[in-house]
């Protein structure tokens, strides 16, 4: 499925760019732009792929606020359908991040398997207020450790990019993020795909998935308790 907001193509080395395209508005996911990431990770699963924004200044903002409520509780369904395919899928994902990465942008960018970032990326692990969602529960132990992790998703602060590469959120900052997620990528076409895939498989198991589905019912809870209490939403 192809969506206006978003750019994929593919290069001679190959490594396959998907490029969020609406860097005017920081990147807002919408239901059709969500599915269409969903549909551009599972396609060719073994491809490297790097996940960035054709603006470098930009990454991407979460769900769209312009949007109704039951949209954006189909944009939360698919972004974690969208994570899922990331972490199993056998081919490594490399996020480009330029700058703000909030909510949904910023689970995108931490189910990456790498995470290059520019001097101006900060990060943000948080849900609309009032909607009670857990957001970043799942990955966020493995990236930085429980107590961290804690911190980071309860409070829902932002992180620049400095400390980020303390805490091991990010792997290197450097001045242009995306080619360098391109080259980091392109190596890693050039060596053992086996390999990748089995790092990838084992790097998953012990708890992820297990995690990453009970962050997926407990927001799917959030969002129908939302929904019943929102008159202007229609029936599901």
């Amino acid at each position: 499925m192809t969506h206006p907001s978003l750019r994929a193509e593919r290069g001679p080395d190959g490594v396959r760019r998907l490029l969020l395209a609406s860097p005017q508005r920081h990147n807002p996911l919408t239901p059709g732009l969500a599915r269409a990431l969903l549909d551009a990770f599972a396609t060719d699963p073994a491809e490297p792929v790097v996940l960035g924004s054709a603006d470098p200044a930009m990454f991407c903002a979460g769900a769209d606020m312009t949007i109704g409520m039951a949209e954006r509780a189909e944009v939360s369904a698919l972004v974690y359908e969208c994570l899922e395919i990331m972490i199993t899928r056998p081919g490594p994902v490399i996020a480009a991040v330029g700058g703000p990465a909030v909510a949904g942008g910023a689970q995108l960018a931490a189910a990456a398997d790498l995470r290059i970032a520019g001097p101006s990326a900060r990060f943000r692990w948080i849900g609309p207020p009032g909607l009670d969602l857990a957001v970043g529960a799942w990955v966020l132990p493995d990236l930085v450790g429980r107590g961290r992790a804690a911190e980071l998703a309860m409070t829902g602060r932002w992180v620049d990019a400095a400390e980020a590469l303390t805490l091991g959120l990010v792997n290197r900052v450097e001045p242009a993020p995306l080619p360098a997620a391109e080259q980091q990528a392109a190596a890693l076409a050039a060596g053992s795909a086996g390999s990748l895939a089995r790092i990838k498989m084992i790097m998953t198991a012990g708890g992820l998935l297990d995690r990453l589905h009970a962050e997926q019912e407990a927001n799917r809870a959030a969002w129908a308790e939302a929904l019943a209490a929102d008159p202007a939403a229609p029936p599901a």
